[in-house]
């Protein structure tokens, strides 16, 4: 690991290797609940738009860390750029995969490890994840790795729930019914500029960010709800860990969540959820 890697690695406090690793395998069976293809595949304009905003280029070598169904690789591959796309959930790559086969893109799919990139130093012009890396245990270690891999003068671009934010709003909510495991540090951090320049100023020459909408566009409120137990994991398994009585009372708050950033006016659902885009260039 070059020095960059390590100070952010170094420099950052964290619960206990065992916590982590039980928190890593929580979080894996989680994500592999359900099918998030179905929710994943709706984000993709996300990618498209974080591309354009890392200015890709035609050749050049990306990395799309914890690609979930590879909404950014098939944005940078639209591109004609050498895409890697890795996640620790086999069947999101398999949906990925056959994305990728149905458009005729040459996308490159490895199982791995957010936080134990199977890649040498300086391997990648642009390292990419959109709504993946923050979901990762140890976060430090999964910055570290994302700067080890991005060669020097390259860009790292990521696009993160808000704290905020609808979704950052919906995982403070399920958090209420199910706590996390204590020590945890919540995803939504990643949406914050102060843990980006934590995790990330050292290594930078630059850091820009921009506070971004992406808008869930469902039938009904009810509808979603219907979505997102059925088929994204951590609400399916907060459901699942919940008696009857408190699944009701989950079902109300995450109504009323949705009521209080619906603005359809129409009895569809349309919300904003905000998102932070960054481009991070490294030294």
């Amino acid at each position: 690991m070059d020095t960059a890697a390590a100070t952010i690695s170094q420099n950052h406090q964290s619960v206990g290797q065992a916590d982590l690793k039980a928190l890593k395998a929580r979080q894996q069976v989680a994500w592999s609940a359900g099918d998030y293809a179905v929710v994943g595949t709706t984000l993709q304009i996300v990618g498209e738009e974080l591309c354009e905003a890392l200015d890709v280029r035609s050749g050049q070598k990306v990395l799309d860390v914890a690609a979930g169904n590879g909404n950014a690789s098939l944005a940078a591959a639209r591109r004609w750029c050498d895409v890697v796309a890795t996640d620790y959930v086999p069947k999101l790559l398999d949906s990925a995969r056959e994305r990728a086969a149905a458009e005729r893109l040459d996308i490159e799919f490895r199982e791995a490890d957010a936080e134990a990139l199977p890649f040498p130093d300086c391997s990648f012009d642009v390292v990419v994840s959109t709504f993946g890396v923050m979901f990762t245990a140890d976060q430090a270690r999964a910055a570290a790795e994302m700067v080890r891999v991005c060669k020097h003068g390259g860009k790292i671009g990521l696009a993160n729930w808000t704290p905020e934010g609808f979704i950052g709003q919906l995982f403070k909510t399920i958090g209420k019914h199910v706590p996390p495991p204590p020590g945890a540090k919540s995803p939504a951090l990643w949406g914050t500029r102060a843990r980006i320049a934590e995790l990330f100023e050292s290594p930078a020459s630059s850091v820009r960010s921009a506070q971004r909408n992406f808008v869930f566009r469902y039938r009904t409120p009810a509808h979603w709800l219907e979505v997102f137990k059925t088929y994204y994991g951590p609400v399916l398994k907060t459901f699942a860990a919940l008696e009857p009585a408190a699944q009701a009372t989950l079902q109300r708050d995450l109504l009323a969540l949705i009521d209080q950033f619906n603005r359809s006016g129409d009895g569809s659902m349309v919300v904003p959820s905000e998102y932070l885009e960054i481009v991070i260039t490294r030294h």
